[in-house]
């Protein structure tokens, strides 16, 4: 009979929460609620099915969970209105060349945004009409009150491979919308700031001033969990070494602190044995651990992954507490259970996988008895960690660190043994006595200097950062079952046939097509556009989105992930429409992270190309800038590639002067347009009757009114229109009669706004088409509006 609190209850509840949550929709509240209780009714029974009623409670507590936080978004008569909130600044706030974004907690509105109350939101305060950093937004400080005019929008997000999910991260954090300051000149601070959010501020502010080195944003990641210093290179350096683990407050951190702090209060009661008549020595070493880890979270602001590990720092102490031994094994199940009663959501973490991953490879694995040289100990766990959470490790982020386990094992023992500890004691110094902490947190410094150049020098290393295609789901379960193989004890015969069991997710099918074919991909760029042309050994890049004042990069938010997630190494060509923003702002991302052959853009505008030519982090030279001339062809692997626009003489005129490229096929031909207008489209049907004909044709301009003349539309005789739009775009783009005209035509239109990313494959079997959103549906979809 299964435990009630054992392993097999704790599987089954993850693997209930799980289904749950991978579904695409939430089944009625009702039902889930009749579920949930007959699986805790169930679950106490003593019989054989009661991990029957764990998985029971497991679904219906995270389908109810989801609920009531998709519930939280905003209602859709209130989006894009102007409102008036007073709350409190609920987190750090980032504060950008531009903007500042900050978590506000909605305790009151006026009118109708009285029914955000009590609501979590995101907001962004900009500067307007490009003002110099200063002024009040740079004065908002966490734990402030503000009376707010805000406009709003349910939390949305671009759907690629490889990309971040928005949508999911505001589920998780029990976000309800997203907006930006609406009149920011009438913004009212009502209160000062207070609570721990305001304290974290207040000491992250001083160690920036007792630290005169670089490195004091590595001391204030370590010591308070305050990131907004780490620059996008420091990161690229913390993924491409695997020590992205390691930064902030993270779970590993707090439970070296409460062991710390146990072992210390252990010692304490063996020089006073008198002590223990009051409070047992393993019961006073369980207390201390977890007010130490409860302490350790405050610092980090409550975050997900400390609040996960003071949850098993709390079962184990409960244990010990209740004179029950526990084995290793039966005390992370009770710490799963746990942390899966108090938030059910947490399985849509990549730290919750890494944390309890980590935990279980390490318990299976190692001696619990721990006999044997420290030394060999320390190496095993990590090899042990890098075996075990590789697979894990690829599915979550499509990526591989090759110089991750030598990176860990200098930064695990130097940073965790003295970086921390120094970075703590100056915090705790300083909070005691005012200008106390200087020395601590300067030390903390110099000795993070003494790792941080080997580190950056091991993230340009060939051995660093091993971007991954994406793989089938199933391939990290076989994955998994050939590291369990791989880590089965010494004797265990076949071992390195269960490398093959790694080769479907470290060496996907990328689905390549075969010569003779095409496959084209728009990327969810939102307002803006950018074509993947791939045919079975070439690639070519039409446009890489927009770049915006605020910090959004579309090529390095999501050109760039679905490169890799589609398995594109490198670009043969890469083409430019025209110089607008939203066609080109992306291109220095893309360029610093892939190598490209030839870049292309219209007559008069490669200028604004080879700016972007030095952004490449490498030393490897940059493409050829060359102009889009019409007339030039090409042939790649069978298929033809033909520009239609813009002739040698043709004078810079912006939108009208895109390169319009044709894609030409056995199988059929896609018409690539740019913002071409209803002028260049009259001229490309009088000039190019035949070859203005396609089977698929990229919406010119968005879909917007002056785009798409009837003559255009009859010539092309399109079956599939594709449009690159931002969803709810306040050009309202396409128009509606743009894409009834099309369809009148007899095509038929997809876009980004609704579909996400858009993969359209020209081949003998005919016209396929496969929209990201609807492909790979979510739970977080089912309120999408």
């Amino acid at each position: 009979m299964p435990a009630l609190f054992g392993v097999g209850t704790a599987v089954a509840l993850l693997a209930g929460a799980g289904l749950c949550l991978s579904m695409s929709g939430l089944p009625a509240a009702m039902l889930l609620w009749s579920m949930g209780i007959a699986g805790a009714v169930a679950w106490p029974w003593r019989w054989r099915g009661r991990w029957l009623g764990a998985l029971l409670v497991g679904f219906a507590w995270a389908g109810l969970q989801a609920g009531w936080s998709l519930a939280l978004r905003i209602p859709p008569d209130l989006e894009r209105r102007p409102l008036v909130v007073t709350g409190t600044v609920a987190d750090l706030p980032q504060h950008e060349a531009r903007r500042t974004r900050f978590l506000f907690t909605v305790e009151d509105g006026e009118g109708p945004a009285a029914a955000l109350q009590g609501r979590r939101v995101m907001l962004s305060w900009h500067d307007d009409h490009g003002t110099r950093l200063a002024g009040p937004r740079l004065k908002l400080r966490a734990g402030e009150r503000w009376r707010l005019n805000v406009k709003l929008r349910a939390p949305r997000g671009l759907r690629n491979p490889g990309g971040f999910d928005s949508e999911k991260h505001a589920l998780l954090q029990r976000v309800g919308a997203t907006g930006h300051l609406h009149r920011p000149e009438r913004a009212q601070r009502l209160a000062g700031a207070a609570g721990v959010d305001a304290w974290r501020e207040v000491m992250a502010a001083r160690i920036g001033q007792s630290v005169a080195s670089p490195s004091s944003r590595f001391v204030r990641a370590l010591a308070l969990g305050d990131t907004r210093g780490l620059t996008r290179d420091d990161w690229h350096i913390l993924r491409a070494t695997g020590l992205t683990h390691l930064i902030a407050i993270s779970g590993f951190h707090v439970g070296m602190v409460a062991s710390a702090i146990a072992l210390l209060v252990g010692g304490l009661w063996r020089l006073f044995p008198a002590w223990a008549r009051s409070l047992p020595r393993p019961q006073a070493m369980g207390l201390a651990a977890v007010l130490a880890a409860l302490g350790y979270a405050v610092l980090a602001g409550f975050a997900l992954p400390t609040l996960r590990t003071v949850l098993m720092m709390a079962v184990w102490a409960a244990a010990r507490l209740g004179r029950r031994p526990a084995g290793v094994a039966d005390a992370l199940a009770l710490a799963l259970i746990a942390v899966l009663l108090f938030d059910p959501l947490s399985p849509l973490a990549a730290g919750f996988w890494l944390s309890f991953g980590g935990v279980a490879w390490l318990a299976w694995c190692l001696p619990a008895s721990g006999t044997g040289h420290w030394l060999r100990g320390f190496l095993s766990a990590q090899a042990v960690a890098t075996v075990g959470l590789l697979p894990l490790t690829v599915v979550l982020f499509d990526q591989a660190s090759l110089a991750g386990p030598f990176a860990n094992l200098i930064a695990i023992p130097w940073w965790s043994l003295v970086v921390v500890p120094l970075s703590l004691l100056g915090t705790a110094a300083e909070a005691l006595f005012p200008g106390a902490g200087a020395w601590p947190w300067q030390w903390a410094a110099a000795c993070f200097d003494l790792t941080w150049p080997g580190f950056r020098w091991l993230s340009g290393s060939r051995f660093s950062l091993w971007w991954l295609p994406e793989a089938a789901p199933w391939a990290v379960g076989v994955a998994l079952v050939g590291a369990f193989w791989m880590l089965l004890p010494r004797g265990v015969p076949g071992k390195p046939l269960a490398a093959l069991l790694w080769l479907p997710l470290l060496w996907p099918d990328r689905g390549l097509p075969r010569p003779g074919e095409v496959q084209l991909a728009m990327m969810d760029v939102g307002q803006g556009l950018s074509v993947l042309v791939r045919t079975s050994e070439h690639a070519l890049l039409y446009d890489m989105g927009p770049a915006m004042r605020d910090g959004f990069d579309a090529g390095d938010r999501a050109v760039v992930p679905a490169l890799r997630a589609w398995g594109v190494p490198r670009l043969d060509r890469v083409v430019v429409s025209h110089d607008d923003n939203d066609h080109i702002g992306g291109l220095a991302s893309v360029l610093r992270a892939l190598p490209a052959g030839v870049a292309q853009a219209p007559p008069g505008q490669t200028a604004a190309v080879e700016a972007a030519l030095p952004a490449r982090l490498d030393a490897a030279p940059g493409p050829a800038v060359r102009t889009c001339v019409a007339g030039e062809a090409w042939e790649w692997d069978g298929v033809r590639f033909h520009f239609l626009h813009p002739h040698r003489h043709f004078p810079n005129l912006g939108n009208e002067s895109s390169c319009v490229l044709r894609v030409e096929t056995a199988h059929g031909a896609a018409l690539l347009t740019g913002d071409i207008g209803e002028v260049i489209e009259r001229e490309l049907v009088r000039r190019f009757p035949v070859q203005v004909r396609a089977e698929v044709v990229f919406a010119p301009h968005h879909g917007s009114a002056g785009s798409s003349d009837p003559a255009f539309v009859a010539a092309a005789g399109a079956r599939l229109l594709l449009v690159s739009s931002g969803h709810r775009n306040r050009f309202g783009h396409p128009k509606p009669q743009v894409v009834a005209r099309w369809q009148e035509s007899g095509a038929e239109v997809v876009g980004t706004a609704e579909g996400g990313a858009i993969q359209v494959w020209l081949a003998p079997e005919g016209l396929a088409v496969r929209e990201r959103r609807h492909a790979r549906p979510r739970l977080w979809d089912a309120a999408r509006r």
